[in-house]
């Protein structure tokens, strides 16, 4: 497993629109599992529900876990992705 910490930066944090987009990416990987852990908790990156009952505000951080094939292109994909979250 490999995993990176990251600063969400987004001005309106994470809400419905990105989290969508972001489950879209994750589901893209089909022989990894993504989770997302902050404020002690851990959910799956695959669940919209679930990524915004986190309620990651702006300058929330969050530390992205991959388990499974390729783990490290994963992991870039999805930093990068919540990296460039605007609104």
């Amino acid at each position: 497993m490999e995993s990176r910490k990251v600063i969400l930066s987004a001005p309106d944090g994470l809400h419905a629109r990105p989290a969508g987009e972001l489950v879209k990416l994750v589901k893209g990987f089909t022989g990894s599992s993504v989770s997302i852990t902050a404020g002690g908790r851990t959910v799956n990156a695959a669940s919209m529900l679930s990524l915004l009952s986190l309620g990651l505000k702006c300058g929330s951080e969050l530390e992205i876990g991959v388990h499974g094939g390729d783990e490290a292109a994963v992991l870039d994909a999805v930093t990068s992705f919540i990296q460039s979250i605007n609104a």
